[in-house]
């Protein structure tokens, strides 16, 4: 396969631009293979349905063996096939390939806009950034002891009975008493089903129960991580207004707490490892090279150092102060001026805010760049997780196992494939649980759950199968439900016939891989 390509013309003025930039005789080819390999480290992925009829071919054209060199070629198609997950013979690479340098050049072209920020400043920083990436330095996912947190959640501590749907054949209650310690040893949900099974609708109508029968004292998180379409709002107003959740669309509207205050800002040890926290979590995943970590560091202990009695600094003050030390353009300021721009959090400097008491739904738009979603979601990830460990354990009473707080994750697939997220959300799963917080992850097949570090199905003791692609896979199903190979033939017979709105589940309170319809929040009346 002979990958020929044509830039857009906008690209082609941006070459004859740039390769001057990287000295004489430099041949043009240079600028597209660095262009190329910066677009695919952003995280960038295309939709060639969407993308790829909309630009042009106008440009600079490149035969195959001028753009790579026969002895780089299997590189860079390596590239784009571990990217994209495919296979080294699919007709669309030379697609991705021109898309990626269409793109990777308009992102260097915003860099070099300014004269001060040379080819040689941008090699330098991401050549070390790889080489940070291959030492992997591990990101300390404990959490981080904070003496002085004022925040404190309470607990339901009575049964909580919820339906969970209806027998097909005489439509009697499926019920799940989740919090009951002689049936489940935790309170954590794995929930997978194809898209239009009635996964979403299931998990809605499952947390409103918890709400209602709890009388309120259980709030909950919804992380959307896809976001929810402007369209589909209206559709979730009934059950906005029904449990009293209050709907953040970021960057719309700013999520309800400063992220840093997980920090102790009195205990200098403990303030100092928070600070690490936070750097090390925006450093990791914006994949930043030692040096800008040092740089983000130094700012943000400069700015802990300026506070008056006991507030906190805001993402602002710190990228303020970034801004008069560091005076390089690059990733750690690109970064770091998109979370203040887009003013994802509540700038709270007194730490007044508290917003486990409330329902919160997270849309967390699509269109924010890639590196911003990741990095807001895993700061309020580790608020919540670093939070929450700072509180007493929820006592277990006559075996019910009193409960706090419920994060349900939706299209959590997206985080299990996600490295970097692996080891946060594997710590969350094991100790959280003892402070009365429930998980419920939503993904969209079984095989997502299964990492090659960690299956995350292994920590949920609750499991609902809806309808999946890879059906005849009785072995990977029984792994997910926890059930044993005397339920194969049970698992294989419900699963053939298995309809829109139906599950099989592991729950103790009705037959093992047996099917039944869920219940849906927009049956509800």
């Amino acid at each position: 396969m002979q990958i020929n390509i044509k830039t857009s013309e906008k690209s082609q003025e941006i070459i004859r631009r740039l390769t001057p930039k990287l000295g004489d005789r430099t041949p043009e080819n240079v600028i597209a293979r660095i262009a190329l390999a910066y677009s695919l480290q952003k995280g960038i992925k295309f939709n060639l349905n969407q993308v790829f009829n909309s630009t042009d071919s106008k440009g600079k054209e490149y035969k195959d063996h001028i753009l790579f060199d026969s002895q780089f070629r299997d590189f860079y198609i390596a590239l784009i096939c571990q990217h994209y997950e495919i296979y080294k013979t699919d007709d669309n690479i030379p697609k991705y390939v021109k898309l990626h340098i269409d793109n990777g050049l308009e992102l260097l072209d915003k860099i070099f806009d300014t004269s001060e920020y040379t080819f040689f400043d941008f090699l330098n920083e991401h050549i070390e950034k790889g080489t940070h990436h291959l030492l992997d330095i591990a990101v300390s996912v404990e959490h981080v002891r904070n003496n002085n947190q004022n925040l404190e959640k309470s607990y339901f501590s009575n049964l909580i009975k919820l339906e969970v749907g209806k027998t097909i054949d005489t439509n009697e209650p499926v019920c799940l008493s989740i919090n009951d310690s002689t049936k489940y040893n935790n309170c954590h949900i794995a929930v997978a089903g194809n898209s239009g099974t009635g996964k979403t609708q299931f998990a809605l109508d499952f947390i409103s129960q918890i709400y209602e029968k709890s009388n309120g004292h259980v709030n909950y998180i919804y992380l959307d991580f896809k976001g929810l379409k402007q369209d589909d709002v209206k559709d979730y107003e009934k059950f906005f207004n029904d449990t009293r959740t209050q709907f953040i669309n970021v960057p719309n509207t700013q999520f309800p707490i400063n992220p840093l205050t997980f920090i102790d800002n009195i205990n200098e040890s403990d303030k100092n490892m928070g600070i690490d926290k936070f750097v090390d979590i925006v450093c990791k995943y914006s994949n930043l090279g030692i040096k800008q970590k040092g740089k983000l560091r130094e700012a943000t202990s400069e700015a802990f150092i300026e506070q008056r009695s006991g507030t906190y600094p805001t993402i602002q003050q710190i990228n303020d102060k970034l801004q008069e030390i560091y005076d390089k353009q690059d990733s750690l300021t690109e970064i770091m001026n998109d979370l203040s721009r887009y003013k994802i959090f509540l700038e709270d400097n007194k730490n007044e805010s508290n917003f486990f008491n409330k329902n919160l739904y997270l849309s967390l738009s699509g269109d924010l760049p890639t590196s911003l979603r990741f990095t807001s979601l895993f700061l309020i990830i580790n608020y919540i997780y670093n939070t929450f460990m700072n509180m007493d354990n929820s006592p277990t009473e006559n075996n019910i196992k009193s409960l706090r707080y419920v994060i349900l994750i939706d299209e959590a697939h997206v985080l299990f494939k996600e490295r970097k997220y692996e080891e946060i959300l594997e710590k969350m799963l094991r100790e959280i649980r003892s402070k009365g917080v429930s998980i419920v992850l939503l993904s969209q097949g079984i095989d997502e759950y299964n990492q090659k570090g960690f299956d995350f199905s292994s920590m949920c003791e609750i499991a609902f199968l809806l309808d999946i692609k890879d059906k005849n896979n009785t072995k990977a199903m029984e792994k997910f439900l926890g059930l044993s190979g005397k339920d194969t033939n049970t698992i294989a017979q419900s699963m053939s016939k298995i309809q829109k709105g139906q599950a099989i589940s592991n729950i103790k309170e009705f037959d093992k891989a047996k099917l039944f319809k869920v219940n849906q929040y927009w049956e509800k009346k």
